[in-house]
Parts: structure tokens; C-alpha cells; sequence
């Protein structure tokens, strides 16, 4: 039996097919929502409802949100244990492999399980590493969107369309454009943000409630009383489901305190955390080509959409109201479900083929040469852009710089800055050539992508016709997860040199920006710009640093619009 698993930040589920269609299985308690908390006892390993309880009384014995960690070498403490996050993940999968095989009443050995669209190589291959601990043989790793656009694609639109699926899960975020047409169900584009989620919006009602009670302080609190403001804040949020004004009360010692919080009120100060929203739908339109008229429907996915902050805002972002009717729960789950169902190949099931894209833009270190003959090392070849869909392969053709070259370092990288240092190295191929002009030796490097995150670089010395592969399958990266979320934000803006002017700054980071926003040749065009800019900047001559930059702020400009 293969079932369908969504893996979520605050609540987890598992579903299997059946002939009437995705079905949800109940855990231990009857209930559908599994909660992603593990809680250790000396050697009993506790996980959903009951870990939370512990992790009421016992915050020290207790882990939560550990999702947002997969893929890095972090470590929680348990009581005097300590666990990584795909460890933790594998007490949450094996309790729901567990429930799964009492409800059906045979082994579950296979699953589908679902990841945030925006989770890199690294976390991706954690979660499928989660699932083998578990007992479990991960036949695909699936992006939560596709998923939810599989549910609602299949079994509530016959017709073809265009889905823009809107999914704002506990602790991430992500936006997938899909096309349904025919058998054909299409990823056009995605874009998202790793640490955004309901958490968040829980964490800004907590932080009003120290707002509106000053004699309180956080730093006098101990973690069990901390955890139990916590679970007030959530039960405030859930207020607004029916209210426009949500109480929240907290007892700290002899003392219950109090905070009244309008909506309004509330959405003001959300607008932070609104405004992260727009940046990836954006990104997702432009990436996709399309335009907001050119979607046919908006798909809400995710326990915290089911928030009113979110929903109005999500309906004066699109204009329109979104389809809520699959239970924004439990549709990534049905739709890991149906995936699991068409490996089966169901015969009750809809045919369809589905394609998905590459999240991040793969590609490789080179130098660039400049107007005065000379090369400069650190920047970035795009050689698979994002939101390609996959599987996929291609080629880029790299000359040697030196005269008597005996050596390329193809250093594998994943990102959108156009400097390599500021992207995620995911390995290096050291390959030897044969010595001779600089330029006369090339070699064509080759990446190939498949679903399920495996790359495979090909790297062909063209003057011998010998091949040097390798498989990455994202091994762990010597740096925290919050380290390479900073890198991933900071791109290359952290690498300009200092500028004595700031109208100077201004007009690089618009330019940056731009480059990670375009694809191809269009990337190309905008480099251009911005090497020639930078040129003139790096004269120190006043007279021409003005010429060019009236000439590059033209050229933004124009380019904006």
C-alpha cells in the first residue's frame, strides 16, 4: 500500500485512494490533524496531541516547528537526548505509518510525501532520508502546491485552466502556478518563503500581548510559562474566525492578564508579514508569464488561510474570491494520496501527466573578462534557471583563462545572485586538461535535473572527449539553516564594494533586483548594464560616474516600465 503524507510545520496527515476517491486516515484518536511534536520520556517517544501536553508541562523534554530546520545540521534537546529535524520528522512519519497500518489493517511500505515547493536540494533529501527512518520506501517527493493543485484539478475542474494555488502553511509559504490541460497538469512557476507562516502570525498577537500588559516581561518568564502564552496567542487567533475583536487572558503567578485586540487593529500590524506575501506571488506571475487576469482560479492551501487577516488579504490581492472548497487541511494530503494512487496506476483514477519545475536556478562558478583584457573570478553561469520544468538537461560550453591551464574546479551551485558566493554550493568537480593556450581547451558542462531532486553534472573535456559525472543528492551542507537562509536573502548586495554615493547603491540594488527577477537572455541584457556601471564607478572619475549613471538610471527605468 502506498499512501499519500503531508508533512506540515504545525500538523501533519496521511491519506490513501480509494474507489469513492482521497481519503484521510484518522490517527489513534480519531482525529484527522496529527500535530508535528515529538516529546521524549526516558525511552518512550510520545508524538501529536499527547507531545503537546508534554510540551505544555515539560518545554524542555519537547520540540516543535522543526521543519523550518530540515536539511541542516541543527540540533534539539530533548530532555539529555538531542535530535536533528529529519530525526524528529521520522517519529512524526513513523507515528503516522503506524496509524495508517492499524486503520488499513495491512503494512504500509511506500509513501508520497509532500514538501514546501521552495525547499532547496538539502531539505528535500532530508525529508526523503526522514521517510527511511520511518520504515518507509519515499517514492516521490512531491511540492505541497502540486499537490493541492492535483486535488482540486482532478476532482473539482473538468475544464482546462490556469490554478494559481495559494498555500500558507504553519511555518512556510509558498505560491505554485499550475495549468491544467487535457491530461496535462502543468507547474509554470514557483516562488515562496521558507519562514513564513501561521506561527508568525501567532507570534504578533503574542508580542501585542506584551505590548498591552508593559508590566510583564519576557525575559522574566521562564520557557514552560512562555510555551503556555504561546498556546493563549493561538486560541486569540482563532477568535477572529468568528469575531472582529478576540480576547486573550493569560494567569502568570497570581496575576491574569488581559488584552482586548481589534481586527483591524491586528491586520495593521500583520502589514509586515502581508507585504512578504506579495513578493513571491509577483515572482510567481513573472516567472510564469501570465498575468492576474490570465488565472482562472485561486486555490487556498494551508491551515493559516483559514485566518480572516488572510483571507481579506488575499481577497483585495487577487480581486476575487478564492476557492476554498477542498478543506485547505487536508488537500495537500488528498493530493499526495492521488500522486501515491497513479504510481499504483489506480484504474479508477483520472490519467494524467504531471510536470513539475526546478525551484532554484542551478548553475556553476566562472570569470568574466573585461573591457581591459583582464578576467574577473565570483560569478554566477545560470545553467538550469528556476522554474524550469523538469526532468530537464542542458549545456553550457566554459574556455580556460590561462595560458597552460592544467586544471577546472566546476563548483555546482544553487541560487539567483549573480556572484557565486553569495549561492548555496552544492559540490565541486576538479577536472585535468590538457595544457595549452588560454581559450584554445573548453568543456561542456552538463546538468540534468529530475524530480526528485537528484542532479547528475556531466563535465566533457572536448579536445579528449573524456567524461567526468557525478550525482549530487544533496549532501549536508557545513552551515546552519539560518546561515544559509541570511546568504540566500542577503544575494549579492553584501559583495558590492563600498560606494561614496547613495544614489550609486540605490541604482545597483534596483539593478540586482531586476536580474534575479528576469530569466535568460533577459538576465543577460540587464548584467550587461550593470557590468558597464560598474566600470564607470570603479574609475573613481567624477565626470564619468555621472554620465553613466544618468545612463544606467535610463536604462532601469525604461526596463521597469
Amino acid at each position: 500500500m502506498i499512501v499519500g503524507i503531508d508533512l506540515g510545520t504545525t500538523n501533519s496527515l496521511v491519506a490513501y485512494y480509494t474507489q469513492d476517491g482521497p481519503k484521510i486516515i484518522p490517527n489513534r484518536l480519531g482525529k484527522h490533524l496529527t500535530p508535528s511534536i515529538v516529546s521524549v520520556d526516558g525511552d518512550q517517544i510520545y508524538v501529536g496531541e499527547t507531545a503537546r501536553e508534554r510540551m505544555l508541562l515539560y518545554p524542555d523534554t519537547a520540540a516543535s516547528v522543526f521543519k523550518r530546520t530540515m536539511g541542516s545540521d541543527k540540533k534539539y534537546r530533548l530532555a539529555d537526548r538531542f535530535f536533528t529535524s529529519e530525526e524528529l520528522s521520522s517519529f512524526v512519519l513513523r507515528s503516522l505509518k503506524e496509524d495508517a497500518e492499524v486503520y488499513l489493517g495491512e503494512p504500509v511500505t511506500e509513501a508520497v510525501i509532500s514538501v514546501p515547493a521552495y525547499f532547496n536540494d538539502a531539505r528535500r533529501k532530508a525529508t526523503k532520508r526522514a521517510g527511511e527512518l520511518a520504515g518507509l520506501k519515499v517514492e516521490r517527493i512531491i511540492s505541497e502546491p502540486t499537490a493541492a493543485a492535483i486535488a482540486y484539478g482532478l476532482y473539482e475542474c473538468r475544464d482546462d485552466a490556469k490554478f494559481l494555488v495559494f498555500d500558507l502553511g504553519g511555518g512556510t509559504f509558498d505560491v505554485s502556478i499550475l495549468e491544467l490541460s487535457g491530461p496535462i497538469l502543468e507547474v509554470r512557476a514557483v516562488a515562496g518563503d521558507n519562514f513564513l507562516g501561521g506561527e508568525d502570525f501567532t507570534n504578533v498577537l503574542e508580542e501585542m500581548f506584551f505590548e498591552k500588559n508593559p508590566d510583564l516581561h519576557r525575559e522574566d518568564l521562564d520557557t514552560k510559562t512562555l510555551q503556555y502564552i504561546h498556546k493563549q496567542a493561538e486560541h486569540c487567533k482563532l477568535g477572529f474566525e468568528e469575531n472582529r475583536v478576540s480576547v486573550m487572558n493569560a494567569a502568570v503567578g497570581d496575576i491574569t492578564y488581559k488584552a482586548e485586540i481589534e481586527l483591524g487593529e491586528y491586520e495593521k500590524k500583520c502589514e509586515d508579514l502581508l507585504e512578504r506575501i506579495r513578493i513571491p506571488v509577483k515572482k510567481s506571475l513573472t516567472d510564469s508569464r501570465l498575468r492576474l487576469s490570465e488565472i482562472d482560479k485561486v486555490v487556498l492551501v494551508g491551515g493559516a488561510t483559514k485566518l480572516s487577516v488572510v483571507r481579506r488579504f488575499v481577497g483585495k490581492l487577487f480581486r476575487a474570491l478564492p476557492d476554498t472548497s477542498v478543506h485547505p487541511d487536508e488537500a495537500i494530503a488528498l493530493g499526495a494520496a492521488i500522486q501515491a494512487a497513479m504510481k499504483e496506476r489506480k484504474e479508477s483514477i483520472r490519467e494524467v501527466i504531471l510536470t513539475d519545475v526546478c525551484p532554484f536556478t542551478l548553475g556553476t562558478e566562472v570569470s568574466v573578462e573585461r573591457e581591459n583584457g583582464g578576467y574577473e573570478s565570483g560569478h554566477f553561469c545560470p545553467i538550469i534557471e528556476r522554474n524550469t520544468v523538469i526532468p530537464a538537461s542542458r549545456t553550457e560550453t566554459l574556455y580556460t583563462i590561462h595560458d597552460n591551464q592544467s586544471k577546472v574546479s566546476v563548483n555546482v551551485l544553487q541560487g539567483e545572485s549573480r556572484f557565486a558566493a553569495n549561492n548555496l554550493l552544492l559540490g565541486e568537480l576538479c577536472v585535468d586538461i590538457p595544457k595549452g593556450p588560454k581559450g584554445q581547451e573548453s568543456i561542456d558542462v552538463t546538468y540534468t535535473y529530475d524530480v526528485n531532486a537528484i542532479l547528475e553534472v556531466q563535465v566533457k573535456i572536448n579536445s579528449t572527449g573524456k567524461v567526468i559525472k557525478q550525482i549530487l543528492k544533496g549532501q549536508q551542507v557545513d552551515m546552519t539553516d539560518e546561515e544559509i537562509e541570511a546568504r540566500m536573502e542577503e544575494l549579492a548586495y553584501l559583495k558590492i564594494p563600498p560606494r561614496e554615493q547613495e544614489e550609486n547603491k540605490l541604482l545597483l540594488l534596483r539593478g540586482e533586483r531586476l536580474y534575479e527577477e528576469s530569466l535568460g537572455d533577459e538576465r543577460k541584457i540587464i548584467e550587461h548594464a550593470l557590468q558597464k556601471f560598474e566600470l564607470a564607478l570603479n574609475t573613481q572619475d567624477p565626470v564619468k560616474i555621472e554620465a553613466a549613471r544618468t545612463d544606467f538610471r535610463d536604462f532601469l527605468e525604461e526596463w521597469e516600465k
